[in-house]
């Protein structure tokens, strides 16, 4: 899969991690995206294909809606809440587990996820 972290996401732990299966892109790892607008940030995760990964739930949920709204479309979105930023281990197992439930790229067009903690990511 081609994700996309947002900056919030590490790209040491959680990227590094997640490259031994998928095709990694984050934000925080690339001097160039430091003060892009989650807009922006999101239309470059569409243009690339690659699924935005992020703990901003607020702002996401809100862009996606938008988008959806005005009919205007992007690669996917897994909006990661109520798990602690430090919590890497928990954290991987919810973006595999959302990853499991719609293993195909194409698949996430247009959708956002919820990843949460719950008894499957234990």
């Amino acid at each position: 899969m081609k994700l996309f972290l947002d900056a919030h996401v590490s790209g040491r732990r959680i990227a590094t991690a997640l490259r031994e299966q998928h095709d990694v892109r984050a934000a925080d790892e690339e001097r160039e995206l430091d003060g892009w607008d989650d807009e922006r940030l999101l239309a470059l995760a569409t243009e690339q294909g690659r699924i935005m990964v992020t703990f901003n739930v607020k702002d996401f949920a809100r862009i996606t809606t938008e988008w959806a709204a005005a009919g205007k479309s992007h690669a996917g979105c897994l909006l990661i809440v109520g798990i602690d930023h430090a919590e890497f281990g928990l954290i991987l197992r919810v973006i595999d587990h959302a990853l499991s439930t719609r293993p195909e790229q194409n698949a996430w067009i247009d959708y956002a996820a919820w990843g949460i903690r719950s008894a499957t990511t234990r």
